[in-house]
């Protein structure tokens, strides 16, 4: 009985492979994408979300026939790997994928501690990294093989503060808090030259160690400045709830404002209704009608996979399969230095529209993803799009 067993399962395996040899879509090995990301901790829900919008991402493009280079129909496999959201838990992962696994395209990464690990390793083996990061010091000519898959604060800060400053032209002062590590210092720098362009004076600019759940006492420095605005700038949802609801506790109710602020689940859920009428910069609604099926039902996935709405770290993660499917399908290669010099050449549909990448006179070189700055805000417990504003760049290429 076993030997007939086994005899079926060989049969079985037999018959396996040679389905895979002469079926052209199933032969070739997969285009591994590596990420890079935190599945633990404040930022768990970034991550989980973008590994969802990654396979989604994958599967689309495998059902509208794959990835055609050289002859060859090729399929992606995303691989996630936890990086705690610190540098070195992020050095063990690149080790992780770029070595272990071998991967050649970093389908997505996230955090600016971590991604600096990434990055050392990633130019050095060749490989290609797609990155969420908002550390304008992991980009331009310096780092050819790295492009930034969402807007960053060089991108957010500006224009958000400006359409603040224009809803509340009563606001004078601001206080800043950020996390205390790479990506919050290079934000607090970002945003504290966005509200002394738009004319509101920076009172003070704090830390907090990531991890913290204690924010009574940096509340109470912030609340006794008296500031018109309090923006917590870098800070995850959770974290920035926890701070609105202290800063309310104290009797101050000034402007509200996350600049890289994500979505509303973890606002609410840590601050109620303390965050009413708060500002965010890459949190995203689809509950308008401009909103298509394709993004609610992407949305609903997120919602199911994360308990928050999906937000604009996370999409970055399904716009990088679609931008490496065009840049590889144009460059007819799957070198990633080959793979790399075609990506600013090309056009691609991200989850917003017609997308490419710029940013060459912010960063020196287009390696920057082109996408509309998305203003939201928290109103009766929801959250709502109050601008949509397209950089100078994408006006004048026509995207969007």
């Amino acid at each position: 009985m076993q030997l007939r067993l086994d005899r079926r399962l060989a049969f079985g395996a037999l018959a396996f492979w040679f389905f895979q040899l002469t079926n052209p879509v199933m032969a070739q090995e997969p285009i591994k994408l590596g990420l890079s990301i935190p599945l633990s901790g404040a930022g768990a829900t970034w991550g989980k979300g973008s590994v969802w919008l990654c396979e989604r991402a994958v599967a689309e493009v495998a059902k509208a026939g794959g990835v055609k280079v050289g002859g060859k129909t090729y399929q992606f496999q995303c691989l996630g790997y936890d990086n705690k959201y610190n540098a070195a838990e992020g050095a063990k992962a690149a080790q992780a994928l770029l070595l272990k696994d071998n991967v050649k395209f970093i389908g997505g990464s996230l955090g600016t501690a971590p991604v600096r690990a990434l990055q050392s390793l990633s130019e050095r083996q060749g490989s290609l990294l797609f990155t969420v990061a908002w550390g304008a010091s992991i980009k331009g000519p310096k780092f050819p093989l790295t492009f930034t898959q969402m807007n960053t604060p060089s991108e957010i800060s500006q224009p958000l503060v400006a359409f603040v400053k224009q809803a509340h032209p009563q606001a004078k002062t601001v206080v800043l808090l950020n996390p205390n590590d790479a990506t919050g210092q290079e934000t607090e720098q970002i945003a504290r030259k966005a509200w002394e362009a738009a004319g509101v004076k920076v009172l003070d600019s704090d830390w907090y160690e990531r991890g913290s759940s204690e924010f009574q006492p940096v509340a109470a420095k912030l609340a006794a400045l008296k500031p018109d605005v309090v923006d917590l700038c870098s800070s995850p949802p959770s974290d920035a709830g926890l701070v609105f609801k202290e800063l309310s506790a104290l009797g101050w109710n000034g402007v509200k404002v996350v600049q890289v602020g994500t979505g509303a689940g973890g606002l609410l859920a840590t601050g109620a209704k303390a965050v009413e009428g708060t500002y965010m910069g890459a949190a995203v609604s689809l509950d308008g009608p401009s909103a298509t099926p394709h993004q609610r039902e992407l949305d609903d996935g997120v919602r199911a996979a994360t308990g928050d709405s999906i937000n604009a770290v996370q999409i970055g993660f399904y716009d990088a399969v679609f931008a490496l499917k065009a840049g590889m399908e144009k460059a007819q290669s799957l070198d990633p230095k080959v793979v790399a010099k075609a990506l600013p050449t090309v056009t691609f549909n991200s989850f917003y529209g017609k997308s490419a990448f710029g940013g060459a006179a912010t960063y020196g070189s287009p390696q920057q993803m082109l996408l509309p700055v998305i203003v939201t805000q928290l109103k009766d417990g929801k959250l709502v799009e109050v601008a949509r504003i397209l950089s100078p760049e994408m006006r004048q290429r026509g995207l969007q």
